[in-house]
């Protein structure tokens, strides 16, 4: 260690010589010629007004010259303060710009049934209600009573049917699309039929989804506003039942518009239409862009695993999705992922406490850039104004009773009628934008350097330039005549005053 650190001091000391050796052949300037070089620089820089100080020989004007040197550079300070102040805020301006097309995407619409069972089939198994409440909690957190009669009946029910299959159950004894309960489908003027639909699990159980996906790729476009889908539903109220206990006491379809490359979402986005209505939708199409952080919220890093396309909605399900693989080994079927598919006593034991951990402790959130789930960098939305009317008419009530061989009260009790279409065919920009850009943070500082000072980037080379030549006569001064002036000694006096005694002597 201690040859260590001498050969460190040798080397320092070494490189030190060296720099001393290379300076010393440096010749320091006279106090003459560093004056010389001080007015030619004032002289000759593009700095303004120092040149004035310099070359007038009324001292006024000098003292003059000097305030408004001195004025403007506190000026120029301050405006460039103010404005790195300001650019370091990440301020944004928002633009809305409106584009008018021949032809829009129309959207995905999902539908279901308000009452998700066959009435046959949870006669049956009445705990199917509650079990498919659990199991719906990861897309939608319910507050579960945990000492509830229902609960006690799903862990009975869980322990005595080990191989039981919600997901199985649910898709074979839900609601289905066919042509019972869709009895009249047109988009655009052409008839559509429940085979241009796809199936999709949400907390209401069996939905299907118009134009998702690779569904209908001819039929996704619009050329004309005021047509677009047009649906007949009989929800079959007979068929179909729910617990009135758990809030579902409503008859109609609920549906909801979303971008067909995103899953839907019903939570505080679903739309209702109860039965014996006509509800008339109208949508406008609506895209976003956010910027990314530190000027927005928005992550453009983040890809999903299991969608294409980013969105708060998938990225909170792939968050909930790996939470309980990694706690409970295993995933539920609402959820995206592979692994082992979680059965009803991993719900009631591990995925339902784990759902409220994750709430509890916020390990899956949503907004900011530093969240889980941050919003996304863009995204289309779909803003409906939706109107109703009584349907059918009574000519019409007697015309659909014959033709589907009903009563008028189950026409009326049963049969729903939804319209969605454009309102116009352009579709809204909103953009989040950088107040400032560095190009328009350089040209503003040029701007102010210009005004007050009538400098530029030259000006500033000069002045580096003229500060570092400084700096590099200070170095060779204070290494070489410092050290020389701290060396020399004056003759001792006691040596003089005692050679003057002996010589009296």
């Amino acid at each position: 260690m201690e040859q260590t650190e001498k050969s460190k001091v040798y080397a320092e000391n070494g490189l030190l010589e060296k720099i001393k050796l290379c300076l010393s052949k440096k010749p320091l300037l006279s106090p003459t010629e560093r004056k010389k070089f001080h007015h030619d620089f004032a002289i000759s820089t593009s700095f303004h007004g120092i040149h004035n100080i310099v070359q007038n020989q009324s001292k006024i004007r000098k003292v003059l010259w000097l305030v408004v040197v001195l004025g403007s550079v506190s000026l120029v300070t301050w405006q460039i303060y103010s404005r790195l102040l300001n650019y370091f805020t990440w301020p944004t301006t928002t633009s809305i710009e409106v584009q008018y097309v021949e032809k829009m995407e129309f959207p995905a619409v999902t539908f279901c049934n308000l009452n998700r069972f066959q009435t046959d089939a949870v006669a049956k198994f009445g705990v199917i209600f509650f079990l498919w409440h659990i199991v719906s909690k990861v897309l939608h957190l319910r507050e579960i009573t945990a000492n509830s009669t229902g609960s006690a009946e799903a862990t009975d029910f869980a322990a005595s049917h080990q191989n039981f299959s919600i997901a199985e159950f649910i898709r074979n004894k839900g609601f289905y699309l066919d042509n019972s309960t869709l009895l009249d489908c047109d988009f655009f003027g052409k008839p559509c039929s429940p085979k241009d639909f796809g199936h999709v699990f949400t907390e209401y159980g069996n939905c299907f989804t118009f134009n998702h996906g690779e569904t209908i790729q001819a039929k996704r476009k619009v050329s004309v506003s005021g047509r677009g889908l047009s649906l007949l539903f009989s929800v079959n109220q007979e068929a179909f039942t729910d617990n009135p206990a758990l809030g579902f006491v409503d008859a109609g379809i609920i549906f909801a518009i979303h971008s067909p490359k995103m899953v839907p979402q019903f939570d505080g986005l679903g739309l209702l239409s109860p039965v014996g209505m006509h509800a008339r939708v109208t949508i406008r199409q609506v895209k976003t862009v956010h910027q990314e952080y530190p000027w927005g919220e928005c992550n453009p890093n983040i890809k999903l695993q299991n969608f294409s396309n980013y969105s708060t909605s998938g990225c909170l399900k792939e968050c909930k999705a790996q939470q309980i693989k990694k706690q409970c080994g295993c995933v539920p079927f609402l959820l995206p992922g592979n692994g082992i598919e979680c059965d009803l006593q991993k719900y009631l034991s591990c995925v339902s406490p784990i759902l409220d951990h994750i709430e509890l402790k916020e390990l899956c959130t949503v907004g900011t850039h530093n969240s889980s789930c941050p919003v996304s960098c863009e995204e289309t939305e779909y803003p409906a104004t939706i109107s109703y009317s009584s349907f059918p008419s009574q000519k019409a009530l007697k015309y659909l009773s014959k033709k589907l061989n009903q009563s008028r009260k189950y026409i009326r009790e049963n049969l729903v009628k939804i319209e969605i279409n454009y309102s116009d065919l352009n579709y809204k920009i909103t953009q989040q934008q950088k107040a400032v850009s560095v190009p328009e943070l350089l040209a503003d500082l040029g701007g102010q350097l210009g005004l007050f000072c009538g400098a530029s980037l030259i000006t500033i080379i000069e002045i580096i330039e003229y500060l570092f030549t400084n700096f590099y006569w200070i170095c060779i001064f204070f290494l070489l005549k410092i050290p020389e002036m701290t060396q020399w000694t004056p003759p001792p006096q006691n040596h003089l005053g005692n050679k003057n005694r002996i010589e009296e002597c």
